[in-house]
């Protein structure tokens, strides 16, 4: 048993896609197929969370994932508190995990934690109460488990489930994003055929993330013929602390144009986890063009979030 999965192998917390068996992971990605209509108001809402209370505990900013969250809880037939650590007592002193443990005597079953701490919600998933569940919305540049299944999912939808025969190229400030590491773990589990990193030296982790990766600077070079994009949003105070000359330079190196994208297979796919700086990582040409599955993303992440709630609650 870990803390993840029981001695039965079911999810107890939804923490990190690091060592999530493939089983694991398939199944949540086949339950999200299945209940996509319902996930996009489609079909009747599910009444497989009905009566319980569920808590989005986010210490820092979100629109897509917190209202994606909302959404999915809601799509299931649960009852849904928004914590806002801005207007909360947690801006009087109190910890996240007292605020957990008060919500949890109030009868609150599952958190949704997003902080900006890396291994914040390991912690309280560690302290919760026997039957509270705890899912990682994000917490520093660790995972974003929901973010790694909902591209996962994406890409299968349009590229099919064996990924073995994909090149997927991943773009940008890996070095900070948790975004990228839960994606180079579900690429990893799902059997990638072959995962390029690309990005500045300054914005490339060298802590092993990188491990079986073909790494470059050269996006040109690193773009021909991969079968997707993952392009990821550059943090403007990257600039600030000098890692990136400017938003200018960084869009003339790293910057994915109309032009560049030809470079890629003619029948490549566009991600991004947004938000996206137009005009910084991407143009408006191509983020809303025919091969961009930027909405589809968000779509699917309601899906995703839908399917990990109900495997982990109902």
């Amino acid at each position: 048993m870990t803390l993840q999965l029981d001695s039965d192998g079911h999810l107890r917390h939804l923490l990190t896609l690091e060592g999530l068996p493939k089983e694991t992971l398939c199944r949540l990605l086949d339950r999200a197929g299945q209940i996509r209509d319902a996930a996009l108001g489609r079909a009747h809402k599910r009444n497989s969370l009905l009566g319980t209370t569920i808590c989005t505990l986010f210490f820092e900013p979100s629109t897509r994932t917190r209202s994606s969250f909302h959404i999915a809880a809601q799509r299931l037939s649960a009852d849904v508190i928004n914590f806002d650590a801005s207007t909360s007592s947690a801006r009087k002193g109190e910890t996240a995990l007292d605020t957990l443990k008060n919500l949890e005597a109030m009868g609150v079953r599952g958190f949704i934690v997003r902080h900006p701490e890396d291994g914040a919600a390991e912690a309280l998933a560690m302290q919760a109460g026997e039957g509270t569940t705890v899912i990682n919305a994000g917490d520093g540049r660790s995972a974003h488990p929901t973010q790694g299944l909902l591209d996962a999912l994406t890409l299968r939808q349009a590229k099919g489930a064996d990924f073995s025969k994909l090149k997927v190229l991943i773009v940008g400030d890996v070095k900070h994003s948790r975004v990228a590491r839960s994606d180079l773990h579900a690429l990893r589990t799902l059997g990638t055929g072959e995962i390029r990193v690309c990005g500045p030296a300054s914005l490339l982790p060298d802590d092993g993330t990188l491990e079986g990766c073909a790494t470059g600077d050269d996006f040109d070079a690193m773009l021909e013929g991969v079968d997707a994009v993952m392009m990821l949003r550059l943090q403007r105070e990257r600039m600030e602390e000098g890692l990136v000359a400017s938003l200018d330079d960084y869009h003339a190196r790293y910057g994915l144009t109309a032009g560049r994208l030809r470079r890629a297979a003619g029948d490549a796919v566009v991600l991004h986890p947004g938000p996206i700086n137009r005009g910084v990582e991407i143009t408006d040409e191509v983020a809303d063009g025919p091969q961009s599955l930027v909405l589809r993303q968000v779509s699917n992440g309601v899906a995703i979030r839908m399917a990990v709630l109900e495997s982990l609650l109902s």
